[in-house]
C-alpha cells in the first residue's frame, strides 16, 4: 500500500515506512492510555505533536495537503486488517472498533491538513518578510547622505520595514539627509502619502531631514487633488536633483572635470 503513495522524487519509500512504524505504536499507546479514541484528549498529545512534525516536514519537502493526509489515511487498511484478525469471533465488537478507529484516522487526517496549512502560511509569511527586507535597501550616496529607492506598492507592512531599515542606517552612518525616491512607486494615494509622511517624521526624530524624489506630473496632481500637505518636505522630480540638493545641504559640491583636448 505504501509503495503506491510514495513520491519517489520527494522522499524515499524507506522514510515513509519508518514514519509509519513510528506512528502506529504512538497511536496504540494513546488509545491504551486514554482508553478511548478521543483525538482531542490529553492522552493523544504525543500523537498530535508527531502529526505536527510530519506535516512540517511535508511542507519543506514540497508535498501537497492531500498527499500529507493520504499518508495517514493509508494506515487504515493495515490497522483494520489486524482488527479483523483479532476480533473475528466478535462481529459486533469488530464493527464498533472499526467505526471508532476509522473516525480517529479521519480526524488525524484533517489535523495534518490543518497543521500543513499553518506551516505553509508560516513559510509564506517568512518569505514575504524576507522579500520586504530585500526590496527596501538603504544605500549611502555620500557622507551624511542616504538614499532609499522604493519600488512597488507601499503598504503598512512595508512601511514598517522601510522605517526600521532607514532609521537603523541613520544610526549607523549618522546621516543628516535621507532621500526617499518613489520613482518606482506606480501610484500614490492618501494611504501611501501618509506612509511617506510617517517615514519622514520618524527620520526627523532621529535627526535626519528627508527629500522625496521621483515626483512625476501624475503623482503631483494626485497629491494636490488629495489635499496631502507636503509643504514642509522638500520634493524633487528626479533622484539626481534631490542628490544635488542634499550635497548643498551638507556643504559639498560636484564639479565637472573637462577632458583634456
Amino acid at each position: 500500500m505504501l509503495s503506491r503513495l510514495v513520491r519517489r522524487d520527494k522522499v524515499a519509500e524507506g522514510e515513509i515506512r519508518q514514519q509509519a512504524a513510528r506512528f502506529i505504536p504512538v497511536i496504540a499507546k494513546a488509545v491504551d492510555k486514554g482508553n478511548s479514541y478521543d483525538f482531542d484528549a490529553p492522552a493523544f498529545a504525543d500523537v498530535r505533536a508527531l502529526l505536527a512534525d510530519i506535516s512540517a516536514a511535508r511542507v519543506r519537502q514540497g508535498f501537497s495537503p492531500t498527499e500529507t493526509a493520504t499518508f495517514i489515511f493509508s494506515l487504515k487498511e493495515p490497522v483494520f486488517a489486524v482488527m479483523r484478525t483479532q476480533l473475528a469471533a466478535d462481529p459486533a465488537a469488530l464493527a464498533a472498533e472499526v467505526s471508532e478507529a476509522g473516525a480517529l484516522f479521519d480526524r488525524m487526517g484533517l489535523y495534518t491538513i490543518e497543521e500543513f496549512q499553518k506551516g505553509r502560511e508560516s513559510v509564506i509569511m517568512r518569505q514575504q518578510q524576507e522579500l520586504l527586507e530585500l526590496s527596501t535597501p538603504v544605500v549611502q550616496l555620500w557622507k551624511d547622505v542616504l538614499a532609499l529607492p522604493l519600488i512597488g506598492t507601499l503598504d503598512s507592512a512595508r512601511t514598517q520595514v522601510v522605517m526600521e531599515n532607514l532609521l537603523q542606517k541613520i544610526i549607523e552612518t549618522s546621516a543628516s539627509i535621507a532621500i526617499i525616491d518613489i520613482t518606482g512607486v506606480p501610484t500614490v494615494d492618501t494611504l501611501v502619502a501618509q506612509h511617506l509622511l510617517k517615514t519622514v517624521a520618524a527620520a526627523r526624530l532621529m535627526g535626519a531631514d528627508c527629500i522625496i524624489s521621483g515626483i512625476r506630473p501624475q503623482i503631483a496632481q494626485t497629491i494636490v487633488h488629495l489635499g496631502v500637505n507636503l509643504e514642509d518636505v522638500i520634493t524633487k522630480a528626479t533622484l539626481a536633483d534631490a542628490f544635488l540638493v542634499a550635497l548643498k545641504r551638507v556643504g559639498a559640491t560636484v564639479v565637472r572635470s573637462e577632458a583634456n583636448a
